[in-house]
């Protein structure tokens, strides 16, 4: 097996070592913009052909370039790969071709897929004497052959159930007032979900009104987000259902990353339900969520929207517990 040769130290240019890196990047930025098209139509971002495809490119190609300037050790194939995903998706944040949400999202799978990629060319450059080159030009055209033609398959329809139960320090009907009309959240009375941390905006109030009968709850959130909860079942102190009522200024432009929007096409909320059972001096308080996730690849999104959901439910229970507490011991006894 012929070895690729070493260049000549004394022609070597400036910052040289870091141009594998930057190829890598730069091949994946062109590809993140080549997938630049609207849910359901040809190449967008959700589709499994960039998701793997744009990692395994930028691995290849940054091998590729390392590999024509010397022999690299099979660590460099995998952290140097990684690496190059991990500022590609830096990058996509920089020129504003994707949101905070996905981007934190999808580095991890980004840098595991091209750290991966990255040893097996490695391995393909030690073992063979194919052209290099060809490899990159064919792995090149994959996600643009698989891209156009990837929206006609019928998108995988995720429906969960997340449920979580807390024990309140406080009475069915101190949690009820609480539950049903909120005011003045406060950051760090809910800001330890996951969900705000990686960007989405945090909750101002829930404020309760009837509407011709219906029992509802306006919803506020950072960056102008606003909603309805309108209820379908709704028996007072023990449970109440809501379903999500949206318009079509509900979400401004910037306020949440267009692919993980609520009611659309990647991801759905259905029904929230909330139930109050007394046990002893307490309440033992129940939410149930029902939630869509609809990818191509649901093997990585589905489990991660189960542990986000299932983290949100755990903090919001969370939330109303302290609020009924503190409601509970501030109150007059009998009001």
């Amino acid at each position: 097996m012929n070895e690729v040769p070493l260049p000549d130290p004394q022609r070597k240019l400036p910052y040289r070592g870091w141009w594998p890196l930057a190829g890598g990047v730069a091949v994946g930025l062109v590809l993140r913009l080549i997938f630049s098209g609207e849910a359901g139509d040809a190449y967008t971002p959700m589709m499994q052909s960039f998701i793997l495809a744009s990692p395994v490119l930028i691995a290849v190609v940054t091998v590729y370039i390392a590999e024509t300037q010397a022999r690299r050790s099979w660590s460099y194939y995998f952290l140097m790969p990684a690496f190059a995903n991990i500022l590609f998706v830096v990058g996509t944040l920089m020129i504003l071709i994707e949101g905070l949400i996905c981007a934190i999202l999808i580095v991890p799978l980004f840098a595991l897929v091209g750290g991966l990629a990255g040893l097996a060319m490695g391995a393909i450059c030690r073992a063979t004497e194919w052209p290099r080159r060809t490899i990159v030009g064919c792995v090149a055209c994959l996600p643009l052959i698989t891209g156009g033609f990837e929206q006609h398959l019928a998108l995988p329809q995720r429906e969960r159930v997340a449920e979580r139960e807390i024990l309140v320090s406080a009475s069915a009907a101190a949690v009820w007032r609480e539950l049903i009309d909120v005011h003045q959240i406060q950051p760090d009375e809910i800001g330890d979900a996951w969900l705000y941390r990686i960007g989405v905006p945090m909750p101002v109030e829930g404020i309760a009104d009837t509407d011709d009968g219906e029992h509802l709850r306006h919803i506020t959130m950072g960056k102008g987000i606003r909603f309805d909860q309108v209820a379908t079942e709704w028996r007072e102190s023990k449970s109440v259902s809501w379903r999500y009522r949206f318009s079509e200024d509900s979400f401004p432009a910037g306020a949440l990353d267009d692919h993980v929007r609520i009611g659309g096409h990647y991801f759905d909320l259905g029904e929230t339900q909330y139930s109050l059972v007394e046990s002893g001096d307490g309440t033992r308080l129940r939410v149930r969520m029902h939630y869509r996730v609809s990818t191509q690849f649901n093997w990585y999104a589905g489990p991660l929207a189960d542990l986000l959901v299932g983290n949100f439910e755990e903090s919001v229970l969370r939330f109303y517990a302290r609020r009924a507490e503190l409601a509970s011991r501030t109150q007059p006894a009998g009001s």
